[in-house]
């Protein structure tokens, strides 16, 4: 009878729930409050209280200063757990719009802790994005993506990433050495777009833009397949048109 009774209503754990508005109660108290305080704030009984404050301070979420208990780094790291899915969601939203405003896949990639990390990719069933057969880290040199970061980077920078990733044939197409790759990073404009054909990918073109994200090294693309190569240039000169208009506001927020 009273599994019928309870269908549908979910369980609640009581301790978590106290627990909870402990968590709260301390962070609503910038300096810190005593267990007293926090009890009835929390409408806990003290010994209630003083058990889960214990057991919070053994776990990292709170810690006890003074007489009083703050916030410790496990809750601080929940904090920025949800502040980072905010920013890749943000992110990932604004790859979506210059997708469709450009009609192609749309790349966001960075050059951190000397590797390339691919942040997010933007695609439709109709237009899809280039499939990472290849380590995409270790293959900077053979795309745009990789070309384009690489080339905001020092020499240092780039030779440490050489030696840990050297220049080799990804396909028939890809550069052939690291002078010949040198030599075309040194070739290029400073806010130039950067192009490859077949070198990542066999009938795949693809380009990519520098963007400005503080000291660090980014970059957009985009990909189109082979025959579609007459309209490259045009559609990565409309993703630079995009991404300067919103970048201009507080839409698109790169949050490295």
């Amino acid at each position: 009878m009273s599994s019928v009774h309870n269908a549908g209503v979910p369980t609640l754990i009581g301790s978590v729930q106290r627990a909870l508005r402990l968590l709260e109660a301390v962070g609503s108290h910038s300096e810190g409050a005593p267990a007293k305080q926090l009890a009835r704030e929390a409408g806990l009984p003290l010994p209630t209280a003083y058990h889960l404050l214990r057991t919070l301070t053994h776990e990292g979420y709170l810690r006890r200063e003074g007489g009083v208990f703050v916030l410790g780094a496990a809750a601080g790291r929940l904090a920025g757990g949800g502040l980072q899915q905010k920013r890749r969601s943000m992110i990932l939203d604004s790859l979506a719009h210059f997708r469709d405003a450009v009609g192609a896949p749309v790349y966001f990639a960075v050059f951190r802790d000397g590797e390339i990390e691919l942040v997010g990719v933007s695609d439709t069933p109709a237009s899809p994005a280039v499939e990472e057969w290849a380590d995409f880290r270790a293959t900077g040199h053979a795309h745009a993506i990789g070309q384009c970061l690489l080339a905001q980077l020092d020499e240092e920078t780039r030779e440490d990433y050489y030696d840990r990733h050297p220049v080799e044939a990804v396909t028939r197409y890809t550069v052939r050495d690291q002078r010949a790759l040198e030599d075309r990073i040194a070739s290029l404009g400073r806010m130039q777009a950067v192009t490859e054909r077949q070198e990542y990918a066999l009938g795949t073109v693809c380009a990519a833009i520098p963007i400005t994200a503080g000291d660090t090294a980014a970059t957009m693309a985009i990909s189109l397949p082979l025959h579609q190569e007459g309209q490259l240039l045009y559609v990565v000169d409309r993703l630079r048109s995009e991404v300067g208009a919103l970048l201009s506001t507080l839409s698109f927020s790169i949050s490295i």
